[in-house]
């Protein structure tokens, strides 16, 4: 098994970037910073030339909304590639694997006009916070609606919150109604969530996690897109254990935590 690279400060063989201890991932060649290991490990079709310019500024946008949440290193663009991997068992049309690629990539833009007294707050939030909170969806959706090539994404972004027994936000929707990509994307945005550190715990084992992911299989998650997640296991495994985090070994099982 690939092992967490040592701590101490090195250079990324991709790009360069001098890395501080414990802000890199080892992996059989040499350190990879996470931007670089995720630029390898896309998964997605291969970006024209006219469009990496885009793809670029969007990844840079999502990581800044990731740094104003205070978020896990590059959670945005994390959960985009890990999204690919389940949505390349549904489709090899690269227009539409790019839309899924936008969507998970940008899933979280809305929050953009949620208030940090809301967004950042330590505690529960109010049921009038919550209220707020439950916006980001559908504003996320009016940013991308001025953007004709991103529809798609655009529907991803909106249904993102759903969960498949029609308990999510913003508009109930269960089942099938819920977008494909949406359904694929809200297993990873978990697994991600569970496997990452927070301020008040470690992240979990990916074994933790997936038994996790099994036991809400019918209810938050859609049956079809966890039998994809285990299909894609060995892959999945290997980039969350990769990823910059610290992951106890037999960590305490918890109810699921959403983004």
């Amino acid at each position: 098994m690939t092992e967490p690279a040592t701590a101490h400060a090195c250079t990324c063989r991709s790009c360069g970037t001098d890395i501080a201890a414990g802000l890199h991932l080892q992996d059989e060649e040499d350190t990879l910073c996470e931007n670089c290991f995720l630029d390898q490990a896309r998964h997605a079709p291969a970006w024209v030339a006219d469009e990496m310019p885009y793809v670029s500024l969007a990844e840079a946008l999502a990581a800044a909304l990731d740094a104003r949440e205070h978020e896990t290193g590059l959670h945005s663009k994390r959960v985009a590639c890990h999204t690919m991997v389940l949505a390349k068992r549904f489709s090899d049309d690269a227009k539409t694997l790019r839309q899924v690629y936008w969507g998970a990539l940008l899933h979280d833009i809305g929050k953009i006009g949620i208030p940090d007294a809301i967004l950042l707050k330590e505690g529960p939030l109010t049921p009038e916070e919550w209220k707020i909170m439950q916006q980001h969806p559908e504003i996320g959706k009016q940013i991308l609606s001025g953007v004709p090539h991103l529809a798609q994404a655009a529907e991803i972004v909106l249904s993102h919150e759903e969960r498949f027994d029609g308990s999510g936000y913003p508009q109930g929707l269960a089942g099938e109604a819920i977008p494909l990509w949406a359904r694929l994307f809200a297993i990873i945005d978990t697994l991600d969530a569970m496997t990452s550190d927070r301020s008040y715990r470690k992240g979990r084992s990916f074994e933790n996690a997936k038994i996790e992911i099994r036991r809400m299989s019918g209810t938050q998650f859609d049956p079809v897109a966890v039998e994809a997640f285990l299909g894609e296991e060995p892959t999945l495994r290997k980039m969350v254990e990769l990823k910059c985090t610290s992951v106890p070994s037999q960590p305490e099982i918890l109810p699921s935590e959403k983004m």
